[in-house]
């Protein structure tokens, strides 16, 4: 794990034989990881859309109990790069098995293995070989038994799991049996965290996210993976305002057209679904202030853009 981060033990009285630890959630593109976090913790703290590569750069999930504390390490999906952000996003996810206790191996179990399971599968055999792996099959919901037992047949080739969990993260079936595997791998230590925190992000970056997830749902094509959002202000202006000003990015002139759309209607629809979840981050009324500037060809001369989101 990071050596910057040191169990806290006086941030609350654990009992004796008290587990903690940081779970690398890795795999594909699209199979749920950030669902699956989501879920298990029981609140949003990571976006989630039907576009690949929704997730960008790891952030954590804290999800903790009178017995244990597991920090779910949020990755992006691993796949071939074709552009320095795409490397940098990899990286991320790999880098996070280096920092773990534990690897969870995350597939989608309605359908064979693809080249990118291959190469999330080679990445743990990599990186994570001197840490327990688990093997959860993912959208059970979607699979019967015996076409369960094939897929699973099917992963154990890729790699040797130490446990293999089916699970459902949208329906949330089965996650009570994941939870208690991956604390019985977990390591003997203090928290890390206080108990009521859920993720590691300040609220600039949980907003810009929220922003981002609005855009991925109101576009199409390849817009969505040429937008970068910054928050460049974030500020309580009364007991029940707060402003927040952010930036969209895109790369062509033709992407900011697509995001303003006709008489600003496409702007005007984001920033109100995207109003509607900074509400509820911030407890108070939101007045929210979009703008869209083009940076071109920024996944390629300026790869951290697509991984910052606050100033």
């Amino acid at each position: 794990m990071p050596s910057e981060l040191t169990p806290q033990s006086d941030l609350q009285e654990y009992p004796s034989g008290f587990r903690a630890g940081y779970i690398a959630v890795v795999g594909r593109p699209n199979v749920g990881k950030s669902t699956l976090i989501n879920r298990i913790i029981g609140q949003k703290v990571s976006i989630v859309s039907e576009k690949p590569q929704t997730t960008r750069s790891r952030l954590l999930g804290i999800y903790s109990t009178p017995q244990a504390q597991l920090i779910f390490i949020d990755t992006p999906g691993i796949h071939k790069p074709i552009h320095s952000l795409g490397e940098a996003m990899v990286k991320a996810a790999t880098s996070s098995l280096k920092d773990a206790d534990l690897a969870a191996f995350l597939v989608d179990a309605s359908v064979p293995p693809t080249d990118e399971d291959a190469l999330a599968a080679q990445a743990v055999k990599t990186h994570a070989k001197n840490i327990p792996t688990i093997l959860v099959l993912n959208k059970i919901d979607l699979v019967s038994g015996s076409k369960l037992q094939e897929m699973e047949a099917l992963y154990r080739e890729l790699h040797q799991f130490d446990h293999i969990v089916p699970v459902s993260a949208l329906n949330g079936d089965n996650l009570d049996t994941l939870v208690s595997t991956i604390i019985s791998r977990l390591p003997d230590s203090p928290p890390f965290y206080p108990p009521d925190q859920i993720t590691d992000q300040p609220e600039r970056a949980i907003a810009a996210e929220l922003i981002r997830e609005q855009v991925l749902m109101h576009t199409y094509q390849e817009v969505p993976h040429a937008v970068a959002v910054v928050v460049d202000e974030y500020k309580q202006r009364s007991e029940d305002m707060t402003y927040i000003l952010a930036t969209i990015y895109v790369e062509k002139d033709s992407q900011k057209g697509i995001i303003i759309g006709a008489g600003g209607r496409m702007l005007k629809a984001i920033g109100q679904a995207a109003r509607l979840e900074l509400e509820a981050l911030a407890g108070t009324r939101v007045y929210l202030d979009l703008r869209v500037k083009v940076r071109k060809d920024w996944r390629k001369k300026h790869p951290k853009l697509g991984l910052m989101t606050y100033t």
